[in-house]
């Protein structure tokens, strides 16, 4: 954080971002829990980074959408007494969570719902956002990273943008990054790339597609983190002599256990992360990407 802000102390770096007055909502991902998801021992540092700018502990909240996966993850032992953890669904179809006010409209395959809600604590209550994605890849879209955990992540009925071999999650995920006050308050993404999957994503479907990649990768530009974890994630690809994501060809495509690296059951949409700079969500052009390693 110093090196990303420039400040001389931790205190100073964390500032930059959190004021003692916010009430910071914490997104994490467990959904690939429990192989894959925002590690609690990361997430516990970052709130004792929060606190020690002056938040207090019940002004947090760690949240995601499914109460079910926020349970198998268990952050509760790891953080301060106080903080918050937080559903937008405690039980399966569960609205209550969700805002009826701010939603994205659009009809993919003539389904009946063709609305998705914003979570309803990111509309009434958080003053500020941390983004804790996993670096994974992800059967429809690619790759699960900064954009798609902020979106699919705090949206409603999203699961509907892929169906058999189409995935509609090109324009999708960006769309749903921009809706407000999501955008705005989202101040800072931590990528947790300790343990990743490169394939069948976001589940682990074969301990076989498990790999560690040891990284925490942090910024203010989802765009930027997300173009990294693409390369991250076709350079293993490449070792392991699977195509690439962004691969097209039908040939490819088999609706089934992706338990075979040559075949998915999806085309994917990697072009997402370029889709969502073209709504000025961020930078994707790597010649203008200023990328710093620190070797810990």
């Amino acid at each position: 954080m110093r090196e990303l802000t420039g400040a001389s102390d931790d205190k100073s770096a964390w500032s930059q971002f959190i004021a003692p007055t916010d009430i910071v909502g914490i997104k994490v991902n467990c959904s690939g829990a429990p192989e894959i998801n925002s590690n609690p021992e990361l997430v516990a540092a970052i709130i004792g980074n929060v606190c020690s700018v002056g938040v207090r502990p019940e002004h947090i909240y760690i949240y995601d959408r499914f109460g079910n996966q926020l349970r198998i993850v268990n952050f509760e032992p790891h953080v301060p007494k106080g903080v918050n953890i937080a559903a937008a669904e405690t039980s399966r179809g569960s609205i209550l969570g969700y805002d009826p006010f701010t939603s994205v409209e659009v009809d993919f395959f003539g389904e009946e719902d063709t609305r998705s809600n914003l979570i309803r604590l990111v509309s009434d209550k958080f003053t500020k956002i941390i983004n804790v994605p996993t670096m994974k890849e992800h059967r429809a879209a690619g790759i699960t990273g900064c954009l798609k955990n902020i979106a699919y992540g705090d949206f409603s009925n999203v699961g509907r943008s892929h169906e058999r071999e189409i995935s509609n999650t090109y324009s999708f995920i960006g769309t749903l990054a921009s809706v407000e006050p999501l955008r705005s308050r989202t101040v800072l993404s931590i990528m947790d790339g300790l343990r990743s999957v490169w394939h069948g994503g976001p589940f682990l479907q074969s301990r076989k597609f498990l790999f560690f990649p040891k990284e925490i990768v942090l910024g203010t530009d989802p765009v930027a983190l997300d173009h990294l974890l693409i390369d991250m994630i076709e350079e293993k690809r490449r070792q392991e002599g699977a195509p690439s994501i962004f691969d097209r060809s039908r040939n490819h495509v088999k609706f089934a256990p992706e338990l075979d690296p040559n075949f998915n059951s999806f085309i994917r949409e990697p072009g997402h992360v370029e889709y969502a700079s073209r709504l000025g969500l961020g930078v994707y052009d790597k010649a203008r990407i200023h990328e710093k390693v620190i070797n810990v």
